[in-house]
């Protein structure tokens, strides 16, 4: 078991944006060296020029500053929690903030109720202008998902989808109304979220997500909102999102069930780690062949919304390493803890899948099968 390490807001920049990280050694001085190590960028926050540790840096184990204890050379053993306090009024946080876009007035009237939130603030509000938000599909999750990331604030909107809008779709897809029938999704889609909110940017990619082009669409998206509902395309974000790095925020619905969760291999573990194979085709209906309560993407979805939110800002602790299930009937949350998967062959310590495969072949689709869903009228390979 390695020794947590605890990033404070100010420092993590940079690290990638993470909050926690775990590593091994045997005191402060060692973790520290080794943590400055992997991240570059945090040395000179953390040391002067002699190597000494800053003085208004103060590290604590656990409960006691190490100032009381042996200082760097305070041991720490596996399971402590070493937490790292700089001044706030050091500086770290000064030059981030002015690399972020800055709020007009008209925008400050309109998130003034985040601006009063410790955990979001102005500079919370202006990560979210600065975020750019990919979500795999315009349907049922993707609909409130959309909604609610476009009312907060995301400054870019990647939506992903090339089907069109069906009167059976109204029943639960709140992006699209009457009016937009048998007109493509992400028309209906990018006219209603600039209603919404025309300070969101909407770019579209009306193309069905493949191994040809995922990568390419997903680098440019700081978080991606998985709202897909057939095994091939779920397997291909998930495997492009741990290649790129990238946070995958899960959502899925079936009936009056549905789950969500965080898979960000940086930090805990993937798709895969669940679900380390598709069940064979045909065997688990779709949406389309089962039926789904239409209030219960609304539910699902917004949960990812406010997962992607989170991420964006650095609040609370995401789902990342847990599995939320959801029961409508019985209006009943249950949490399962996920562990990351040694001989996973996409995040494991030696991964065999390292670049994007054929995922109908994977998922047992023959060349050119389209997923169940699109047999019932249906083409798009997202949640319909």
């Amino acid at each position: 078991m390695a020794v947590k390490i605890l990033i404070p807001t100010p420092l993590r920049p940079y690290v990638d944006g993470r909050d926690t990280l775990e590593l091994e050694g045997a005191s402060v001085g060692e973790l520290l060296e080794r943590l400055a190590g992997e991240h570059t960028a945090l040395k000179q926050h953390l040391f002067a020029a002699d190597g000494r540790l800053r003085s208004f840096v103060n590290v604590y184990v656990n409960d006691r500053d190490i100032r009381r204890l042996e200082h760097q050379e305070t041991r720490v053993s596996p399971g402590d929690t070493v937490s790292i306090i700089p001044s706030i009024a050091g500086g770290t946080g000064g030059a981030v903030a002015d690399q972020r876009p800055k709020l007009s007035h008209e925008e400050i009237l309109r998130y003034s109720r985040h601006l009063i939130l410790p955990d979001v603030g102005v500079e919370g509000q202006k990560k979210l202008k600065a975020a750019r938000v990919l979500l795999v599909g315009a349907g049922g999750l993707g609909s409130p998902a959309a909604l609610y990331l476009a009312a907060a604030g995301v400054g870019t909107l990647g939506l992903v989808d090339f089907d069109v809008v069906d009167k059976t779709n109204l029943q639960r897809q709140i992006l699209h109304g009457t009016s937009a029938v048998g007109t493509p999704k992400l028309e209906s889609a990018r006219a209603r979220i600039q209603d919404l909110n025309p300070n969101v940017q909407v770019e579209t990619f009306e193309t069905r997500l493949t191994s040809e082009n995922a990568l390419d669409i997903i680098r440019e998206f700081d978080v991606v909102a998985d709202g897909t509902d057939n095994f091939p395309t779920r397997y291909l974000v998930n495997d492009a999102c741990v290649l790129l790095g990238k946070p995958n925020v899960y959502g899925s619905i079936f009936r009056f069930e549905g789950q969500a969760s965080v898979f960000y291999a940086k930090e805990g573990p993937c798709y895969r780690c669940l679900y380390a194979e598709p069940p064979p085709a045909g065997l688990v209906p779709s949406c389309a062949e089962g039926g789904v309560l239409g209030v219960l993407p609304g539910i699902i979805g917004s949960i990812q919304a406010m997962e992607t939110i989170k991420l964006i800002v650095g609040a609370g602790e995401p789902l990342i390493g847990r599995l939320l299930l959801f029961d409508a009937l019985k209006l009943q949350f249950r949490e399962l803890k996920l562990e990351k998967d040694p001989d996973c062959p996409v995040c494991g310590r030696n991964p065999t899948v390292t670049e994007l495969i054929d995922y109908d072949a994977f998922c047992g689709l023959r060349s050119g099968e389209t997923p169940p869903e699109a047999e019932h009228g249906m083409k798009t390979t997202v949640e319909a």
